[in-house]
Order: structure tokens, then sequence, then C-alpha cells
């Protein structure tokens, strides 16, 4: 197990360069005069290629990327090109409202989703046609139309929860659960729409194989049956969809954070990749590669601490 995390953090780190010199290159293509947005319309010339030289924005652009990788394998993201704050610092501070929203969803849809896929893959008939009626409305309900409604119902209508805006864990830990309920709830539905029919159909397909049937006429209980064997099989389709939903939450979360005011990531990304801010932006692309490398290798240890095959294979 030891050499497989070493080859997958060894493989995760190529690609983290390859798409860190892609994104700069493509950054890098748009003729954004920078310093002419940095100093307006009515600056002169000479003081706009003053400007661009500071930033070394003068030079060509694999050299701007060697530099910009030089600093950044030290720690060193840069300040921002048009709000000088450390680019370390201004994630850091938002960092905190993205991953509570990320880890709040995939803890109700990985809690949710399994108590329904293994209730309608048991119990089947009736009970399974009512989970997937909600899996089909759960995918075909929209985003922003979920959204209004519980803004509407809740934090309108019974003042439940605010409506916008969102208070650190450290101020006060009643304060941040009222502020990430909605958006939570918001950007979880789709997600347990699509993993409840995966623990469905997996619950199904080992409910099926032979040795389930052994086990049933040994004369173990149904429960011990269920959980101890057949969900530990049929987990490894939902943990792989759970791992990329985590990270599709990103996306997502952009229009939440948007809608109830929350200073995420989602919202930054916006903002300073339609300005150009190559620091700024770079250090996102970064932070979602090292994400997707992370999520997916703990994916898959899981899988293969639940699978004794998938495990040697």
């Amino acid at each position: 197990m030891l050499r497989f995390v070493v080859r997958r953090l060894a493989g995760g780190a190529v690609l983290l360069f390859v798409i860190s010199l892609l994104s700069y290159l493509l950054l890098s293509i748009p003729d954004n005069d920078v310093g002419r947005q940095l100093l307006g319309q009515s600056a002169d010339q000479a003081a706009v290629d003053a400007k661009n030289a500071a930033l070394g924005l003068d030079r060509p652009v694999l050299v701007q990327y060697a530099d910009w990788l030089s600093h950044a394998v030290r720690g060193d993201l840069g300040a921002s090109w048009f709000t000088s704050e450390d680019v370390t610092q201004a994630i850091a501070n938002r960092l905190p409202v993205t991953v509570s929203l990320m880890v709040g969803v995939t803890l109700v849809t990985a809690v949710v989703s399994f108590l329904l896929g293994v209730w309608a893959g048991v119990r089947r008939g009736a009970v399974d046609r009512f989970v997937q009626v909600l899996g089909v409305a759960g995918y075909a309900l929209p985003g922003f139309l979920v959204t209004l409604v519980l803004v509407l119902v809740f934090a309108v209508k019974l003042d439940w929860f605010p409506a916008i805006g969102y208070i650190p864990f450290a101020e006060s830990p009643g304060g941040w659960l009222s502020t990430i309920t909605l958006p939570v709830a918001s950007l979880s539905i789709a997600s347990v729409a699509g993993v409840s029919q995966q623990v469905r159909g997996a619950v199904i397909d080992v409910l099926r194989q032979d040795y389930v049937r052994t086990l049933r006429a040994r004369g173990l209980s149904a429960p011990r049956i269920v959980f101890k064997h057949v969900l530990r099989n049929a987990s490894a389709p939902a943990l792989v969809l759970l791992g990329m939903q985590f990270v599709g939450l990103l996306g997502g979360a952009v229009l939440v954070e948007q809608i109830f005011g929350l200073p995420g990531i989602g919202g930054m990304t916006v903002t300073y990749t339609s300005r150009g801010d190559i620091p700024v932006v770079m250090a996102l692309v970064m932070l979602t590669v090292v994400g997707v490398v992370l999520i997916n290798l703990v994916t898959d240890v899981l899988i293969g601490w639940l699978n004794p095959k998938a495990r040697r294979s």
C-alpha cells in the first residue's frame, strides 16, 4: 500500500507540473495590458511599460513561468497584481468557507445516499420506486430553482436561517452552522440523487451474488449480511462517485456562494479570472489539482481497505 501511495503522489507531482505549465501558457495568450488596467486609460505609455516591466511581463512567457515555478515550489505564490494582497493569505482567508460547504455536502450526501440506496436495494418494490423518483427529481430540478425555493421558504418566510452572510466557526459554532445549512442543502440535493442511485444499483448486484445466498443459508441475520458483507462490497462505486462530486463541488459552489453572499473560493475564482490576475488564478488552479490528486488517493485507499480484491490489484 505504501508503494502504491508513493507512486500516486509521484504521478500527482508530474500532473501538477504539466497542468501548471499549460495553465500559465493559456492564461498568457490573451493580450491583456495589465499595466494599462492598473494605471487607467489616461496613463501615458511610458508609465504603463514601466509597470509591466515591474511585474515582469516584458519577459518571454516561459521565463515568466520558470520564475513563478521557482517561487511556488518554495511556498511563495506571490501577490495579486490588482490588490497587492498576498495570494497565500487571500486564499487562506476564503478557503474555510468553501471547505465548510464541500465537507458538509459530502457528509450529508454520504449518509443520506447510503441510507436511501440500501433501503431501496434491500426492500425493492414501492420503496425502490420511491427512491428512484427522488433521484430523478433531484437531477431534473435546476440548482438555481432549488436554491431560490430554499431561501424563500426557510430564510424569508420562516426566518429559520439567514439568507446571506457567513459567520466563522471560531466566532460562533451555532452561527456558522446556520449560515452554511441552506447552501449545503442546496448543493446536496443533486449529489444525493446521483450517489443514492449508485448505491442502490450496487446493493442489488451484490445481493444477487452466490456468496450472499450462502450466508443466508448459514442462518446469518439480514442486517448482518447487509451491513457487514453487502455494503462493504457495494460501496466502491459510490465512493468513486462521491470523490468525483467532492471535487466538482468547487464549480457548483460558485453560484451558491454568490447567491448566499459567502466569501469563498468560488466567487474569488470568478473575480480574479475575469481580471486576468495570473498569480491568484495559478494558485487556485494548483489548489484544485492538489485537491483532485488527494481526493482520488483517499478514495482508492478507502476502496482498497473495504475490498481486499481491489487492495491486491
